[in-house]
């Protein structure tokens, strides 16, 4: 009798909780970003345009937050393999883009925070209050403020280069990096077989 274990099934998909927390940063940075390019409208020293602040800050901070969160997932559960493979240098420059998102996600809200903390203002997080980080200065508060800022405008490049590639990968490479991310993209089954079914995987056996 052999005591050999059958082969590990496959992963095709990302675990359905790095899923959400991809999609839930994306929701996160819409409303980040819009917060702080739609508060022109109201005028400077409104309650509405302070709230819109407030609030810009506490979603960055929960962004600050869920990066953590994700890259603890990464390193727990496996990353699908794209079928059928790139070429190793899209792989490398993939990885590289990856890294860089993760560090632009983790430094825009830090610079958020430190530029409050220049400011000597509160750092507001649902409720709490955040230590400040440094003793207010005025100088240091310009700087900061500056360089936030133009990171900020680098982000719109990094996110439109991140999706401009998952949209590459779908319909000129024809793989299945977008379905690995894509919510409910591939059902995972609680009993079965998985058989090669053109890019994807189909199931067979109890789905119950």
């Amino acid at each position: 009798m052999s005591n050999r274990s059958a082969p590990p099934t496959p992963v095709t998909t990302y675990h359905p909780l790095s899923i959400g927390a991809h999609w839930l940063t994306l929701a996160l940075l819409v409303a980040v970003y819009a917060l702080i390019e739609l508060r022109g409208i109201y005028p400077k020293g409104s309650g509405a345009r302070e709230l819109m602040k407030t609030w810009h800050g506490m979603l960055g901070l929960a962004v600050f937050g869920l990066v953590f969160v994700r890259l603890a997932l990464r390193a727990i559960y496996p990353t699908p393999a794209i079928t059928p493979p790139p070429p190793a240098w899209q792989h490398r420059l993939a990885e590289a883009m990856h890294w860089t998102l993760y560090a632009f996600l983790l430094v825009m809200p830090l610079l958020g925070w430190m530029l409050l903390s220049a400011k000597g203002k509160p750092i507001p997080l649902f409720g709490l209050e955040l230590p400040a980080l440094m003793a207010p200065d005025r100088g240091t508060a310009k700087t900061l403020e500056a360089i936030h800022e133009v990171i900020g405008n680098l982000g719109y490049a990094l996110i439109g280069l991140h999706a401009a590639a998952a949209l590459w990968h779908h319909y000129v490479s024809r793989d299945d990096t977008l379905h690995h991310m894509w919510p409910a993209a591939h059902p995972r089954p609680l009993l079965g077989i998985a058989t090669q079914h053109e890019h994807g995987l189909e199931w067979k056996g109890d789905r119950s």
